[in-house]
């Protein structure tokens, strides 16, 4: 008899997400999967090409734009979507603004973060989606923590804790009714540990900017954001340049940076193993708003 061969961690992860991503597709109609060109986004593409390889993606990507986003990672997120033929949904959160059906933030601190809700929900509504792939981490955030594989949400997006479905032995239930849809989940087992280990031993290409680079910065509130046209700085707050890297990557106006100099997946991998802080908490603005910030707007119909 042959020897079996123990699976290791990431074995075992890749194959619960994959197991994940293919019952999605089996069970709802019309689903897609969120994309923002981040490190989580881009490993979350890179399962659902292994699921259904050599066959393309059948679903297509879908992108909430909030207008300030960096230009590598916009330029990443089309590439990518080309290079595999997928099919690139843009929900526009200036639209959303010009519609009137935001408000935009204004003062210090303002963001329109919290506007892509809005902008996201239309997005569902307009093309039908009834299921959205996520790359939500239960290690991110404590309201994350809380989210099964498979997160249902009501006619108006809103989710709700205490009416969430068991997940005994890996069974899914995808039934839901006439306007109501569900996020997927399929690396909430995952930690930025082991992401950063399967771009390593997986060869999966990320934006620049997740690497140590020469960027001029301005500190705020214990973050290092990152100097750009949307953020209008104090007088107080002098731009430095410095070797820094992002660790997550969204909104420039609440997305911070960290000081660094690791230049490759390796070096990354040795900085966040001693790190205590998770990357959320370390360097997003929106996250601090409140100690609810993120369960409020999951409330909402946030991803």
């Amino acid at each position: 008899m042959p020897a079996r061969r123990a699976l290791s961690r990431l074995d075992v992860l890749e194959s619960e997400a994959l197991h994940l991503i293919r019952e999605v597709a089996a069970e709802f109609d019309r689903p897609a999967l969120l994309f923002s060109g981040g490190k989580d986004s881009a490993v979350l593409l890179r399962l659902a090409e292994k699921a259904f390889w050599p066959a393309p993606i059948p679903f297509p990507v879908l992108h909430v734009d909030t207008g300030h986003n960096f230009e590598e990672v916009l330029e990443f997120r089309d590439r990518r979507a080309a290079e595999l033929g997928v099919r690139l949904v843009v929900a526009s959160v200036q639209d959303s603004i010009d519609a009137g059906r935001v408000v935009e933030q204004e003062g210090r601190g303002a963001s329109r973060n919290r506007a892509q809700t809005v902008t996201l929900l239309d997005a569902i509504a307009e093309h039908r989606f009834d299921s959205l792939f996520g790359g939500a981490r239960r290690d991110e955030e404590r309201a994350r923590a809380k989210e099964r594989m498979l997160s249902f949400r009501d006619a108006f997006g809103q989710w709700d804790p205490r009416n969430q479905r068991p997940e005994l032995w890996n069974l899914y239930n995808g039934l839901i009714g006439p306007g109501e849809n569900v996020r997927a989940f399929p690396l909430s087992n995952w930690t930025e540990r082991d992401i950063w280990t399967y771009v390593d031993q997986d060869g999966v290409e990320l934006p620049a900017l997740y690497f140590a680079h020469r960027r001029k910065v301005f500190e705020r509130d214990g973050m290092y954001l990152a100097d750009n046209p949307f953020v209008h700085r104090d007088p107080d707050e002098v731009l430095t340049e410095k070797s820094v890297r992002f660790r997550t990557i969204g909104d420039m106006t609440c997305t911070g940076a960290v000081p660094s100099t690791a230049s490759t997946v390796a070096e990354v991998i040795a900085e966040i193993a001693a790190t205590k802080v998770t990357e959320r908490g370390q360097t997003r603005a929106d996250d601090r708003a409140s100690a609810a910030s993120m369960e409020d707007r999951k409330r909402e119909g946030y991803f």
